[in-house]
């Protein structure tokens, strides 16, 4: 039996509507030798109005083609279907138009945070969950339509934000929806941030081992999971205070990486996805080099399940 190996890739960087040097990135990314790209198509100005801007989306096409590298596409940051119901439908017809483009580009996989409240009082989340659960079981149809997966992102709370799933309720609200074309993206510095806003570092490893069988996606980055709660003046000073959603090369931070590669078992078609501030691309081949060893680690568990007896029947 061929050894299973996940595929490991890095997400382009954010470029406010100008992709005069993506072809630049591109060319860069896969002279690194990453298996695939996460194209961050929300700063793209791809969708004007709820519509998809076809010059733009020409402009991306012929930077994207030719190339032997397959792409997953990032939807906008802004989609929410935890928000109030009058903005939901608007919600739905931007998903539409990036739906449309990540299937115009080939991906399978299709990143989309989850959903977040400003409601403040814990009986009132369950509506907005009851909001999300209806309208990603619709997400789903359109997916499948398009053969793509929708993964939704595990997230944390930020900027006057109230609530957003942790990893193990993540699970419970994609098994209920129970819609083959959504799954999970599994984001550790989000989660890890996530949980120690309450309280529950400790729990990083077992809250993602609840999520990790419904992951297709994974992000990858580093952090120290502390929220940021103190002034800065520069980011360099967030930094050497290990202040929120750093995202480091890996290692750089305390994220348990080992644990969560031999105590959670992906799918075996999971895509391993670094994302890295830009600042810090000096460090890409490095990081893809330690990403590769977790791939493999987490390929190891998957190995290790199969060559057992009991398991593998």
């Amino acid at each position: 039996m061929e050894k299973h190996q996940f595929n490991v890739g890095m997400s382009s960087r954010t470029r406010d509507g100008d992709l005069s040097d993506l072809g630049k990135e591109l060319d860069e990314l896969q002279e690194l030798g990453v298996d695939f790209v996460e194209l961050s198509a929300f700063d793209f100005d791809l969708i004007v109005g709820g519509r998809i801007r076809r010059s733009q989306m020409k402009t991306l096409l012929d930077i994207c083609g030719g190339r032997d590298l397959p792409y997953s596409v990032h939807g906008p940051l802004a989609l929410n279907f935890m928000d109030t119901p009058d903005r939901l439908p608007l919600h739905f017809q931007l998903l539409e138009a990036s739906l449309d483009i990540a299937a115009e580009l080939g991906a399978k996989h299709y990143v989309l945070h989850a959903g977040m409240t400003m409601e403040s009082t814990p009986t009132l989340w369950q509506n907005a969950y009851d909001r999300q659960r209806e309208w990603l079981f619709r997400a789903g149809d359109l997916a499948r339509e398009r053969d793509l997966h929708i993964c939704v992102e595990t997230l944390y709370e930020h900027d006057e934000w109230k609530h957003t799933p942790r990893p193990s309720q993540l699970a419970a609200e994609l098994e209920a929806i129970a819609h083959p074309n959504i799954c999970a993206t599994l984001d550790f510095g989000h989660s890890y941030l996530k949980l120690d806003a309450e309280n529950r570092r400790s729990d990083l490893v077992s809250e993602c081992a609840t999520l990790a069988p419904q992951t297709r996606h994974l992000h990858l980055h580093d952090c120290f999971g502390r929220q940021e709660g103190m002034w800065t003046y520069t980011f360099s000073e967030q930094l050497a205070l290990g202040l929120g959603d750093l995202h480091l090369p890996i290692g750089w931070g305390d994220i348990p990486w080992a644990e969560l590669m031999t105590q959670c078992v992906y799918p075996k078609d999971a895509m391993f996805v670094i994302e890295l501030n830009p600042r810090y691309f000096h460090a890409a081949r490095e990081c893809l080099a330690r990403a590769r060893s977790l791939a493999t680690l987490a390929s190891s568990r998957i190995q290790e399940i199969a060559d057992t007896p009991d398991q593998a029947a």
